[in-house]
């Protein structure tokens, strides 16, 4: 097959457009758009995912034809750079990066240099005239292509550079000599034989062909499916290769590198925001092995290019609609801009830019919503330091990235993913992080790292992620072999407690107090735009009036689920909880039940006083009746201590007082066993309790309907909905129902008034779902229990698959966590079956969800286009819900469009 006839899968950057993302890439659409605005962009080449996705498909081999059209863009280079690749006298070096259509910083890898080998170091170094910076030049590439290309561990670079400098007396990469630097790229050279026996290419286009499959061949590294994990991007997109001409920013005192944010990225102040680098290269400044300057600063040491570099990031952001993260070098005075693309921001940042944007106009407020993630709200809500608080502050760095955070000192990735499997709460404290510490990263609630600025590695993606984080805490001394860091005379050791305060930079010795932060008028404004465009309605989950009022004040439209057995497990209650399940018959029952009505009463009548106008929906009581008796261990322990008691009593009225009381552990011993199950999530709990005590379903219908009344005759607007739990059959539901149907008449009667109310049923069972349309000839609503019906479906355990459940997702055998983010496959049907079918059969059915995927955005999208009314979560997840729901139907809008 000839090149004309195959597929073009090399686009010069004049020939790309940002509309080609999905093609070339992030990084290659920004350079394409960059260029034909006749930006300083200094030329090249980008390699489409599609080549990507052919490589991964022909065995790691370059589609036909790529190869090709790869050199004959080079050529291209050439002409416009006036250098020539591999040339003896002017030699073009250029870079290979990756660009994901999808941003994923710092997950993939990139070569800087390539094309030096000893002749053309000479050759750069008369031509430039600094012999310095050529062998500088050329002892990065090769560290570079031996970490990236041949996967020789970086640790033996950096102690065969950190050793140079030790002998130099040198504290600076740059206070090298012409001839340690040779001597460094001879050390290099040998570690990479030793390493891998094999050498680096001298001939510059075998440098490229291999540096080109690195980057196909880092689209599949763990951080990266890690990373696409995490952040719900599809493995199957690939990435997009750039292949640029180099520009140097470590020539001189005139040169440097850096990295800015067209507004803050932390809290959204619309400032030019980043740091710089002099005389570096850009990896410099994202590895955080030298701590940049301020690029404020940069006014006063290079004032023109510093208002060049505003003008470029103003143009920027106007021409793309949103804040802009922009990567740039200085060469000799000049600016060259080698990257542009939407900046990762922290939720703080998120909401203030999509809200200033839409008030200066650049955006509309649907695209305002949309701007923001639910994840970002999520981060709205994250604990601070307690500014009352007294603590010891250990050091003092740069915040990268809000919140608080405590947790015991690690310092390895490693470490830190194997202590959080084991549910400790972790802090990963490293000199610098790298793409390698990323499971770290996501195992940890915080990060602090010696070194680095705020657009480190570090900083970029725990902002990113949401996760609290501090940069730069020089003062921290950190001691890998024996696992420990010094600060001011204070030592930390692996496994100690401390406390990040992300928001103010602070790493804090111990534990610390923290408080819920305060929404600021941004926030309320923003909810406010949000709420206007969704659909569903999103209620709480809520079991106390404490609770009801802290959802109501998160936006929460009701109560999609009070479970009434939380009530019951308060100290005052307990007991009679006890007594009545010890009850030898149905009258001794009744007795108890009558205690525990009133207290049952108060608890609702507070839950509809701060629901007011809302409606609420209680569940009857669910769990089998052996949760609410002691363990029988314990018991069992109990009864062995006061045998043992009895025999060294000293007195009849202490044996008799010891007597009595093995009488009553006996006796409830013998209930637990009485009660005992092999599989209680499927046993005697449910609507099955209340068909065989239905003097359980008449003392709660009764309290419920009262504290209804007492309400309503104090002005409150109530709307109760009593569920009935584990329904399987319709005949269970009507039983239920007709208790419940004549206790609100007998309580009606009673204080001669009426009241609506509805009573409906939990779909979490397989076949409640698929016979939904006979449940629903007599329930008025629905609500689906999506965690016990994930439990049925699948067949898995909540609390026992957490063991391998990560193993599943991380292999692909499940997309997702399933009690996480609903099933779509499986459960999803189920959820579509019953809808469908209950609406059959009743058209003005209401039907919700009260399982923990309310709170999920995935979930809430599948239920806004599933046709679902409403959706239920705990309090905390109420305002990313509002947001999911917004950005569900905004799509589907689009979509219909």
């Amino acid at each position: 097959m000839s090149e004309s006839q195959d597929p073009k899968w090399v686009y010069l950057f004049h020939e790309g457009s940002a509309g080609m993302k999905p093609l070339l890439g992030g990084k290659g659409a920004g350079l394409a758009e960059m260029s034909n605005a006749d930006l300083p962009v200094p030329p090249g080449f980008t390699i489409t995912t599609e080549a990507c996705r052919a490589y991964y498909a022909g065995d790691k081999l370059f589609p036909e034809g790529m190869w090709t059209q790869s050199k004959n863009a080079l050529l291209q280079i050439e002409q416009e750079a006036g250098k020539r690749f591999g040339d003896a006298e002017k030699p073009l070096l250029v870079s290979v990066r990756s660009g994901a259509p999808i941003s994923m910083p710092g997950m993939m890898d990139t070569v800087l240099n390539l094309g030096l080998n000893n002749e053309t170091t000479e050759a750069l170094a008369n031509w430039i005239g600094d012999e310095r910076f050529a062998w500088d030049a050329y002892r990065r590439f090769l560290q570079m292509f031996g970490e990236i290309v041949l996967h020789v561990p970086s640790e033996r670079f950096d102690y065969a550079l950190d050793r140079m400098k030790e002998l130099a007396s040198a504290q600076h990469d740059y206070e090298l000599t012409v001839e340690q630097l040779k001597r460094l790229t001879v050390r290099f050279k040998d570690i990479i034989f030793g390493e891998v026996r094999q050498e680096v290419p001298d001939d510059p286009e075998n440098q490229l062909r291999l540096a080109i499959a690195a980057v196909f061949d880092s689209w599949m590294n763990k951080r990266s499916i890690d990373y696409r994990r995490l952040n719900n991007i599809p493995n199957d997109i690939g990435t997009a290769v750039s292949v640029q001409t180099m520009v140097f920013g470590n020539i001189g005192e005139d040169s440097g590198t850096g990295v800015a944010f067209t507004r803050n990225p932390g809290t959204g102040e619309p400032i030019l925001y980043g740091e710089f680098l002099p005389r570096a290269q850009g990896e410099d400044v994202v590895a955080g092995k030298r701590t940049p300057m301020p690029i404020l600063e940069l006014q006063s040491s290079m004032p023109a290019v510093f208002e060049q570099l505003q003008t470029v990031a103003q143009r920027l952001e106007q021409h793309y609609h949103d804040m802009q993260d922009i990567e740039f070098t200085v060469e000799q005075g000049k600016l060259w801009m080698l990257q542009t693309r939407t900046g990762k921001r922290a939720g703080k940042a998120a909401l203030r830019i999509a809200v200033d944007m839409m008030s200066e106009g650049v955006i509309s407020r649907e695209e305002a919503v949309l701007r923001v993630d639910p994840d970002h709200i999520e981060q709205l809500l994250h604990p601070i330091v307690d500014p009352d608080s007294t603590f010891e502050v250990l050091a003092e760095g740069l915040a990268a990235s809000p919140g608080a955070a405590s947790g015991r000192v690690v310092f390895n990735a490693d470490d830190a993913e194997a202590w959080s499997l084991e549910g400790e709460p972790v802090i990963l404290v490293r000199q610098e992080t790298n793409p390698d510490d990323f499971n770290g990263m996501v195992a940890a609630r915080a990060v602090v790292t010696a070194r680095g600025g705020v657009t480190s590695h570090a900083a970029v993606v725990a902002r990113g992620m949401g996760k609290c984080c501090v940069v730069g805490c020089s003062e921290l001394q950190i001691d890998y072999q024996n696992q420990l860091f010094t600060t001011n005379g204070v030592k930390i050791t692996q496994g100690d407690w401390i406390t990040v305060d992300g928001n103010n930079g602070l790493v804090i010795n111990g534990r610390v107090s923290t408080i819920e932060p305060e929404l600021d008028d941004d926030y309320h404004k923003f909810m406010t735009w949000a709420d206007e465009f969704r659909r569903l309605r999103v209620r709480a989950n809520a079991d106390t009036p404490n609770d009801a009022r802290a959802a109501r004040r998160l936006g929460a439209q009701g109560i999609g689920l009070c479970r009434t057995e939380h009530m019951f497990f308060q100290d005052d209650r307990i007991t009679i909880m006890r007594d009545m399940i010890m009850a030898p018959n149905a009258v001794a029952r009744a007795e108890a039940l009558e205690k525990l009505e009133p207290m049952q009463t108060s608890d609702f009548e507070g839950i509809f006083e701060a629901m007011d106008g809302y409606p609420v929906t209680i569940r009857l009581l669910d769990p089998p009746l052996h949760e609410f008796l002691p363990a029988y261990d314990q018991t069992a322990l109990e009864i062995t201590e006061l045998k043992l008691r009895l025999r060294l009593a000293p007195d009849l009225e202490t044996i008799n007082g010891l007597l009595k009381q093995i009488t009553a552990k006996e006796r409830i011993l013998a209930q637990v066993e009485r009660l005992h199950e092999s599989n209680p999530m499927l046993g005697h709990r449910g609507c099955r309790l209340g068909i065989v005590y239905p003097e359980i379903t008449e003392m709660q219908a009764r309290a419920i309907f009262t504290a209804a009344i007492h309400c309503q005759e104090r002005g409150i607007s109530v709307s109760p909905e009593v569920m009935i739990p584990l329904v399987a059959i319709d005949k269970e539901f009507e039983l239920q129902a007709e208790i419940v149907h004549r206790i609100a008449d007998e309580v009606f009667r009673k204080y001669g008034t009426t009241l609506e109310y509805k009573v409906g049923t939990m779909i979490e069972l397989p076949r409640a779902a698929l016979t939904a349309d006979e449940i629903a000839q007599t329930a008025e609503f629905f609500s689906f229990g999506t965690n016990d019906l994930t439990q049925t479906t699948l067949g898995l355990s909540r609390d026992d698959s957490g063991r391998f459940l990560p193993g599943y997702v991380g292999r692909g055998i499940l997309p997702h966590d399933p009690f996480r983010t609903i099933d779509i496959g499986g459960v999803g049907q189920l959820v579509e079956i019953a809808v469908d079918r209950g609406k059959t059969a009743r058209q003005d059915i209401k039907i919700g969800i009260c399982g923990e995927h309310g709170g999920d955005p995935i979930s809430v999208n599948f239920f806004h286009n599933t046709g679902l009314d409403y959706v239920s979560c705990s309090a905390f997840r109420v305002p990313i819900a509002r947001l999911a729901a917004a950005h569900a139907a905004l799509k589907s809008q689009a979509e219909q469009a």
